[in-house]
């Protein structure tokens, strides 16, 4: 019998991960990939509007730092976002593609209005109230990131598609309240602020959010990269 020797072809690319970097080419690569983004963007921009891409960076730069109101309001949302991005991260580290932030972040948000609401005229201290719609908040969102999980694990179903389709449900399921059983003012479709004891204190001009989540930056760091679980999670 003639054997037949099966040959392997090499890919066209490899990519293989690099063991070390220095520090000043990590920083370059992230420049020229910060520089480049801008470039493409600037001439989609151009050849969508046929306007001047430097008056639109300008325009969205003033819009960011035009005021003092609009700077604070913008380290607001940089806060939140960074908020959201800590709570992917252990996910990301284990290649568990967790696409679904939004929709969980929307159902911590639809259970601490629910306590708003409940517990308006419960009579109970601010911090109790801040105690339980932390901890709801906290149960609803990880039972949202729970459920693809759970099919992920059991069906081997694709937790990208599954969490990126769960967050337009967590969007119709807020859309609904705001425009029907929460809705203030008719036609507003915003939900009043039935508890004013459950609003954050504020420090400069903004509630103290941002300080917990500049101490969750500090505390997630330590978790992912000096203690154990931390370890195994980038170990899996």
């Amino acid at each position: 019998m003639q054997k037949t020797h099966e040959t392997h072809k090499e890919p066209f690319l490899r990519l293989v991960k690099r063991d070390s970097l220095p520090w000043y080419r990590a920083w370059l690569i992230r420049f020229l990939s910060i520089l480049a983004a801008l470039v493409v963007a600037a001439l989609v921009s151009m050849l969508l509007t046929h306007k001047n891409p430097i008056m639109l960076y300008g325009t969205m730069i003033k819009g960011a730092f035009g005021t003092s109101r609009r700077i604070w309001q913008m380290l607001q949302n940089i806060a939140m976002l960074l908020c959201i991005s800590l709570a992917v991260t252990p996910a990301f580290r284990m290649r568990f593609w967790n696409t679904g932030a939004e929709g969980q972040v929307l159902a911590g948000g639809l259970a601490s209005a629910a306590c708003m609401i409940l517990l308006a005229n419960s009579g109970l201290p601010n911090g109790v109230i801040y105690l339980i719609m932390t901890v709801s908040a906290v149960f609803a969102g990880a039972v949202w990131a729970l459920i693809p999980a759970v099919c992920k694990a059991k069906w081997g179903t694709n937790e990208t598609l599954f969490t990126l389709m769960m967050n337009y449900i967590a969007i119709g399921i807020i859309s609904w309240l705001q425009g029907g059983p929460w809705e203030g003012r008719p036609g507003t479709q915003q939900i009043p602020l039935f508890n004013k004891n459950a609003l954050l204190p504020s420090v400069f001009g903004l509630h103290i959010g941002w300080i917990i989540v500049l101490v969750l930056v500090a505390l997630m760091h330590i978790y992912m990269n000096y203690t154990k679980q931390g370890y195994e999670i980038s170990v899996i």
